[in-house]
């Protein structure tokens, strides 16, 4: 199980870190921002989706390994569902108004938790070498 939970959990943070900081930034210098902005907006849902499942099962396999690593993970998957139900459609609705100001606010709070999700996954795989 403490396989499993090492890799689940590399798994999350390689892939969040992929998402993040490559595939998105890829996208809007691949391609024009009239088709990046939408195939981003079409692929959140999705990043959400495996954040979810990947802390979750993370969790799990951490449970009676590391408690504190299970609950670490565990926030991170309950903090992913209002981001991707309530604040990603926050963002795209800013877009679509053309709210320029709120679009930056919005998405900048999606940054930080983003960010502090990738730390948190971090310091659990940190938590393997202890």
């Amino acid at each position: 199980m403490t396989t499993l939970a090492l890799l689940t959990t590399a798994l999350l943070f390689g892939g969040m870190v992929l998402y993040s900081f490559g595939f998105a930034a890829f996208l809007f210098t691949a391609l024009p921002a009239e088709t990046a902005g939408p195939t981003i907006r079409r692929a959140f849902p999705h990043f959400y989706l495996f954040v979810i499942a990947g802390a979750a099962v993370s969790a799990v396999l951490l449970a009676l390994s590391d408690p504190i690593g299970a609950l670490i993970m565990a926030a991170i998957a309950a903090t992913t569902v209002p981001t991707r139900q309530k604040l990603m459609p926050a963002i795209n609705a800013a877009t679509d108004a053309g709210d320029k100001k709120r679009f930056a606010l919005l998405h900048g709070v999606s940054v930080v938790i983003t960010l502090i999700h990738i730390v948190a996954a971090a310091y659990v795989l940190h938590r393997f070498i202890g």
